[in-house]
């Protein structure tokens, strides 16, 4: 997924995991401002007490140094970043098992990226081959098989809607519509609808076995897809022939978190420190927040008020931006013309000669601001072990968004991250 260094060597990766409809939106949005008022959401407010863990490094402007909790609680789930499927630098990955409808046939599937700017549960056909048969493909309106062209900001992914049972860790979500990547023939791809860069069908595309989008949204387009003018779904009759379509939202693919009998309102994403690089790291997703004594909102974590689709206003260096929260970037993707790109085969990233320290504001909708503090290092020098696919430090230019700012797997070193679901009446919010 996205231009990639063939090599047995950790892989880097330029380009970020995010919806191209979405990021349009949040502009605008971000153009538009917020308002004075309070720190974040109801939902924030009634977040509990009484967690497990390290409070330290939650805040915005300290040194992060947050240890995660032990993964072995029913609504935990380990985060592994290291060789992964693909050899790729900074993919944290968690393990799903995705069963046919109502049935003990079961695969469990490792290396899925977790992903907190999608939304949704996005399979490599060639990953799931042992349960991929027994996964019915859901039906459009029409009658044809429902499919999906999935635009990301470097790529997109085809294939079709299925049904499916989701597991990860203790919690369960049934019968909730997945796509599946890549199990469709490239000849059926619509071309005036999957227009953005190269179509990621299978998992070494991806860097991953899948996509598990747990962002704010509890759908992966929301209202946008009901009108078949501005649909990412098509019908296919007989798997070809395709053509957008309407669909309903409860019928779109769906954040499974959202889709649990308990914990759903959240997730957290834990990481421990990384000072420069290791060779791999474990932490822990954490499912609801304020819902168990393993998940409050602690003290030292300042809320964040966002769009529906997760997104924060900003500044860097004076000038604005809209700012993500997003581990399915592998960097800290910004533009900053003092930093100098690498000049060989890194070329999307930075190589600045010495270390750069840096920092960001960060406004939420309601207006609470905070500064991220954060360091710039030389990618070339970061990655030169060969052995080491935890990085900190590793930033790169963002390229055609100017006026985004990407914070990035980097960002999550150290930190509890919380990201409050747009559902239930509950604003959407990100947390740390």
């Amino acid at each position: 997924m996205r231009p990639t260094i063939s090599s047995s060597n950790p892989t880097l990766r330029s380009g970020l995991i995010r919806w191209l409809a979405v990021l349009s939106v949040s502009v605008l949005l971000a153009a538009c401002g917020g308002g004075g008022g309070d720190s974040g959401s109801s939902s924030v407010s009634s977040s509990g007490s009484g967690s497990s863990g390290s409070s330290s490094g939650s805040g915005s402007g300290s040194t992060p140094s947050a240890q995660p909790i032990a993964s072995t609680a029913s609504n935990t789930v380990p985060i592994t970043v290291g060789p992964g499927a693909q050899n790729f630098v900074n993919i944290p990955n968690v393990s799903v098992t995705v069963c046919a409808p109502g049935t003990s046939t079961c695969q469990v599937i490792n290396n899925i990226q977790l992903d907190t700017g999608s939304y949704g549960l996005r399979l490599a056909s060639d990953a799931a081959t042992q349960i991929l048969g027994s996964l019915p493909v859901a039906a459009s309106t029409s009658g044809g098989q429902l499919a999906e062209c999935t635009q990301f900001a470097d790529g997109f992914t085809w294939g079709t809607v299925r049904t499916a049972d989701v597991k990860i860790g203790g919690e369960s979500a049934s019968a909730i519509p997945i796509q599946i990547v890549g199990d469709l023939p490239d000849s059926t791809v619509p071309l005036n609808g999957c227009i953005n860069g190269s179509n990621e069908s299978t998992s070494r595309q991806l860097g991953a076995n899948g996509i598990l989008g747990v962002g704010v949204a509890a759908t992966d387009c929301g209202v946008t897809c009901t009108n078949a003018a501005t649909s990412n779904y098509y019908s296919c009759p007989s798997g070809t022939n395709c053509s957008a379509i309407a669909v309903a939202v409860a019928q779109q693919v769906v954040n499974p978190v959202t889709k649990f009998a308990v914990d759903n309102n959240g997730v957290i994403v834990q990481l421990p420190p990384v000072a420069t690089s290791a060779a791999s790291v474990t932490g822990t997703l954490v499912f609801g927040i304020g819902t168990q004594s393993n998940n409050a909102l602690l003290p030292a974590a300042t809320s964040y008020r966002s769009t529906a689709f997760g997104d924060l206003a900003g500044t860097y260096k004076g000038a604005a931006v809209t700012t993500i929260v997003d581990s399915g970037s592998n960097g800290l993707f910004f533009t900053d013309s003092s930093l100098p790109a690498c000049t060989s085969t890194f070329t999307d990233f930075y190589c600045p000669t010495s270390s750069q320290a840096l920092s960001a504001t960060v406004t939420g909708f309601t207006g609470t601001s905070g500064t991220v503090n954060f360091t710039v290092l030389n990618a070339q020098t970061l990655a030169a072990s060969g052995t080491s696919y935890a990085l900190n430090g590793l930033a790169g230019s963002i390229g055609s968004f100017p006026t985004l700012f990407d914070f990035g797997l980097p960002f999550f070193f150290g930190r509890y991250v919380y990201f409050g679901f747009n559902t239930n009446g509950n604003s959407a919010y990100i947390a740390f």
